[in-house]
């Protein structure tokens, strides 16, 4: 079927696409090259296909998500691909959507989902609350949602928020995004705030849509599809170069703020899909780094309270394979109010105040100790980094290294 990629009220691309397969047969023509998604290139006038199909691809609930078997034998759908054109495309993470070719007079003012109310029913069967029945409405954000874990959007006192769920059995995401929300605040770093909601015993995050009707996100894989990567340079280089080319000249510091963050909570899945650059979605102007959101597969998730006190095992990304050397790629550490971290064990502990199904105090005693253990490395590792820049120790270049060492 013919259907035009859009850009807001922008004609971008006409495109075949075969439903059955959820793929791009073909890119019939291009309207509007600037407003092809970014990393999608254009070669001797030729759109790569491949790219754009990545792209499309990208758009659609990952298979491995929690629960989605269940969710497409009850919606009685093959693929996940499948919902993407079922809600044309729309999402309230940016501002493509695809019009039919006969449906000129479509347009996104009148059918997006930052204005307009969309179904719950997808979201009800994500989430494992509702059965299956015969009329389904399928326009609705949450089919063009990414990630792993169970979720679902809902517009809240007006507003459109995401309400996501933890990994079983010990579902501790929901309150490990609060307490990476309280670092934050502790420390000025721009981010997203979470709560945690309980909706039959069981925890859920909840933050509102960073997103509006006009700007949209672009994720740092997508940034670095920008420009093609030689060899010799490293994933975290090739990212700040590529921001930089784009306008974006402060990177650095929101790349720091996100890295130490992530060293502090032992956030084991900072991917190159949850964190990025937000820019205009009508003028395509950057206007910088997204906040910091998605942070709750940290403080040992999914361990045992030993191993979580060990340290070790704790799985990187994105730049480098452990946060001891991530860590060294940060260039300026004055920034961090260590007072400010001082009475973070209560913090943490009302965090968990309530949740004494899911964390018990051998637990709670694991994670404040490994936190107040990681910020204390943190200082220390902050004087070396000084010491090394005034040139006051001869010894620093030698021994930093083991400074940063470990989980």
């Amino acid at each position: 079927m013919k259907y035009i990629l859009m850009h807001r009220e922008t004609p971008v691309a006409l495109l075949d696409l075969d439903e059955a397969v959820c793929i791009i047969r073909k890119i019939e023509k291009v309207y509007n090259e600037a407003h092809l998604p970014v990393g999608v290139h254009i070669k001797n006038g030729i759109v790569d296909r491949a790219g754009l199909n990545d792209w499309w691809v990208d758009r659609s609930i990952p298979a491995s998500r929690s629960g989605v078997s269940a969710a497409l034998e009850a919606l009685n759908l093959s693929s996940t691909r499948m919902l993407i054109t079922k809600c044309l495309g729309l999402s309230l993470s940016d501002q493509y959507w695809i019009r039919p070719y006969d449906r000129e007079e479509l347009r996104w003012e009148d059918i997006n989902f930052f204005d307009h109310p969309f179904s719950e029913d997808i979201g009800d069967i994500l989430l494992g609350k509702a059965e299956k029945k015969a009329d389904f409405n399928f326009h609705s954000p949450d089919n063009t949602s990414d990630g792993c874990l169970k979720k679902r959007w809902k517009i809240v006192d007006g507003k459109r928020c995401l309400i996501k769920a933890g990994s079983a059995p010990l579902m501790l995401q929901p309150f490990n995004e609060v307490i990476a929300t309280i670092i934050c605040e502790k420390l000025g770093i721009p981010h997203i705030k979470y709560q945690v909601i309980w909706d039959d015993d069981v925890p859920y995050s909840i933050c509102e849509d960073f997103i509006t009707r006009d700007t949209e996100l672009i994720s740092a894989w997508r940034v670095i599809q920008s420009e093609k990567r030689d060899n010799r340079t490293s994933i975290y280089r090739h990212y700040i170069n590529c921001c930089e080319a784009f306008g974006i000249k402060d990177i650095t510091k929101s790349v720091d703020r996100m890295i130490v963050l992530d060293y502090i909570i032992a956030n084991e899945d900072r991917h190159l899909n949850n964190f990025g650059l937000i820019r205009n979605a009508k003028t395509l102007r950057w206007i910088g780094a997204a906040p910091v959101f998605d942070s709750g597969s940290s403080l040992g998730y999914d361990k045992l309270p030993g191993k979580i006190l060990s340290g070790k095992d704790v799985v990187c990304k994105p730049f480098k394979k452990t946060h001891g050397e991530q860590l060294m790629l940060v260039s300026d550490f004055d920034w961090i109010n260590f007072e400010a971290l001082g009475n973070i064990e209560d913090e943490i502990r009302s965090v968990f105040k309530d949740a004494e199904m899911y964390a018990d105090e051998n637990r709670i005693s694991a994670v404040t100790e490994s936190v107040k253990r990681r910020i204390s490395d943190l200082k220390l590792a902050a004087k070396r980094k000084s010491a090394v820049i005034d040139n006051v120790e001869d010894d620093v270049t030698e021994n930093i290294a083991e400074t940063y060492t470990g989980s």
